[in-house]
């Protein structure tokens, strides 16, 4: 039975958001949760029948806050007796009672706490988080987006390597195409990283295509597509924000367009509602940070119950499709 270790006092609503989830994903999957957090504050929240659930309460007294930055995190993450959410939960998966982590909480504190507890992965020199795009063909996993701004082209190999078996394990893509993001297709174009780091993908066992320029990535040309966490993520904040400018503007342009608009706005409302269900990242709940010596999944602070409940469903397929021992095997073949 795949087991789950939750952050529960992680999203921006804590603990009610993340703790609903929980009770959504114990009734509808075939798993066990762990939810680690303030006891106290849990055992108020859960619905009277959950000891009828797949459930198990570890407390743990403190959290991980945006506050918590530069040395004092370091300190806060790596203390052997630390007991924060993030670390008790983390320490889970590393002894082997549970087999993903996953958290709502500060995407930074999560990651300097899974690298310290954790450790890198054997031939790894940085870790990346990997999350799914929505394409014009399907989805496309971009990394890294946020981890590592300054990177070396040794690093971009490692996410191509990490993201291409990600791809084909969990995601079921055959022989997955990588890409490196670059201002140009051709061979010879981007700056310094970029074409340094073209002939090490070239060399490296996977399907490497070549470079591929942004809307290469959002029209379906990659199933994985490389770049340093300072591009990759000035990408992802600006594909959400034009999402959801779109989504806006198209239902403003409803409201104000008459009783014909209204009608028509009636009339395509599925299509919309298809696209809109597209274009919701609660659909995948969470991104895998690839790399870490365990399985960890970490999700938007604004993640709602039904973002919590699909990053654990995400996290218990990826646990069930063997990804770890496949990296490992994948790293050692480059």
């Amino acid at each position: 039975m795949t087991t789950i270790a939750l952050d529960v006092m992680g999203s921006d609503n804590y603990p009610d958001v993340d703790i609903n989830g929980a009770v959504m994903a114990a009734r509808e999957y075939d798993l066990d949760l762990i939810l680690v957090g303030d006891e106290k504050q849990m055992r108020k929240k859960l619905p009277a029948d959950w000891q009828n659930l797949p459930l198990r309460l570890v407390h743990a007294p403190d959290m991980l806050t945006m506050n918590d930055k530069n040395d004092e995190l370091v300190r806060k993450a790596r203390h052997k007796d630390a007991q924060n959410s993030m670390a008790v939960a983390i320490d889970l998966v590393k002894s082997g009672e549970a087999d993903a982590f996953v958290t709502a909480g500060n995407t930074g504190a999560a990651m300097v706490t899974a690298y310290f507890r954790m450790g890198k992965l054997k031939g790894i020199h940085r870790p990346a988080l990997a999350p799914v795009f929505p394409t014009a063909t399907g989805s496309c996993i971009v990394m890294d987006v946020g981890a590592n701004p300054d990177c070396k082209p040794r690093n971009l190999v490692d996410f191509a390597i990490l993201g291409s078996v990600y791809a084909e394990k969990v995601r079921g893509i055959k022989n997955p195409k990588v890409g490196i993001i670059s201002n140009g297709e051709e061979a010879g174009k981007g700056n310094n990283l970029v074409r340094a780091t073209y002939p090490l993908l070239e060399e490296a066992n996977i399907n490497f295509t070549g470079n591929v320029e942004g809307k290469g990535v959002i029209n379906g040309e990659v199933d994985v597509a490389v770049t340093d966490g300072f591009t990759g993520n000035v990408m992802l904040k600006s594909s959400e924000a034009v999402a959801k400018l779109l989504v806006n503007q198209i239902k403003e342009a409803i409201m104000n367009g008459g009783i014909l608009a209204k009608i028509g706005g009636l009339l395509i409302k599925p299509a919309l509602g298809t696209v809109k269900e597209m274009l919701d990242p609660s659909d995948t709940g969470a991104a895998p940070l690839l790399g870490v010596n365990g399985l960890v999944f970490i999700g938007h602070g604004s993640s709602d119950e039904n973002a919590i409940k699909n990053a654990i469903r995400v996290a218990k397929e990826t646990v069930e499709s063997d990804v770890l021992n496949a990296m490992r095997e994948a790293i050692e073949k480059k």
